[in-house]
């Protein structure tokens, strides 16, 4: 407007009048809007009283959780939707960081062709299971895209014929599907019987590097976590109520606990294909909490 009254270019026109550019761009960007000269400019990141007592109580009751999961679950959940920086300052304030929470990665192996989708490549390991001074054999099948635990057996060994029967039933679940089913070195996945066992299925096998359990890392994270999480905090009465409780876990495993390296989704959202829907979903909320805190601040 000044350049087409004036027949000046702009740039020009705040050379002659001393002012730069910045504050001409300031000044456009604030017309029409209240003139607050040194006063409090609310900042859309700013967080309000409430969210800020509402992170810190539901960070007081899930203990052990890390700043970046809480901050999707409680978009999830509708407690306060924030970003995970925003959760971190304000749990450092308060000391609820979960500082423990640190586990080093090795780059070996980081070659490795990541499946797209789900049922190209499952997993499959044996746990030892303490009870009453002997063992079980918690024996898994993991999808190696979307970390869904596929099928599970708890079993008193842990023989050929074990193994064969929890993949068998892993199968029976997706009818039609082929994974490439990627196992460690055990004798159990070695022997004659399994190697005749997938030629049956039709299953290619890959076995990993020696005495590297890294290298099936899916199910070994798994394992760490439901023994963190399940086996080392619950007493295990008999097999009936072990199996109950693994059950039970694994549930939630699957349905409601949210993955780090699944965008904080859960296993099953990714194996259904709900990945665009659930970000999307919180994504609206974030921005209407920001519109809603800026307003706030504003009227304030």
């Amino acid at each position: 407007m000044i350049t087409v009254k004036t027949d000046t270019p702009l740039n020009k026109l705040l050379v002659m009048i001393g002012i730069n550019s910045s504050k001409y761009y300031s000044w456009i960007d604030r017309h029409e809007q209240p003139n607050n000269h040194n006063g409090f400019i609310p900042k859309k990141h700013w967080i309000l009283d409430w969210e800020r007592e509402a992170i810190i109580n539901y960070a007081r009751t899930h203990i052990g959780e890390g700043y970046r999961r809480l901050t999707y679950m409680m978009i999830d959940d509708n407690i306060a939707a924030v970003s995970p920086s925003t959760t971190y300052r304000v749990l450092k304030s308060v000391g609820l960081l979960n500082r423990w929470n640190k586990v080093k990665k090795s780059s070996k192996g980081s070659g490795f062709d990541q499946p797209n989708l789900p049922h190209q490549h499952w997993h499959t390991d044996i746990k030892y299971v303490n009870f009453r001074g002997t063992f079980l054999f918690l024996i898994s099948v993991i999808d190696g895209y979307s970390r869904y635990i596929v099928h599970h057996e708890l079993r008193t060994n842990m023989q050929e014929y074990d193994v064969q029967i929890t993949i068998q039933r892993a199968l029976e679940k997706f009818p039609g599907v082929k994974p490439r089913l990627i196992t460690d070195n055990g004798s159990q996945y070695i022997s004659k019987d399994f190697a005749e066992y997938l030629k049956f299925a039709g299953l290619q096998h890959i076995r990993t590097s020696v005495a590297y359990p890294q290298s099936n890392g899916k199910i070994e994270r798994y394992h760490r976590t439901i023994h963190e999480e399940c086996l080392a905090t619950k007493s295990l009465i008999n097999l009936d109520d072990a199996r109950a409780q693994i059950d039970k876990f694994l549930d939630f495993y699957n349905t409601k606990r949210l993955h780090s390296s699944l965008f904080y989704l859960t296993p099953d959202d990714f194996l259904n294909d709900r990945i665009t829907e659930k970000l999307d979903v919180r994504n609206t909320k974030l921005q209407s909490a920001k519109k809603a805190r800026y307003e706030v601040k504003n009227v304030c």
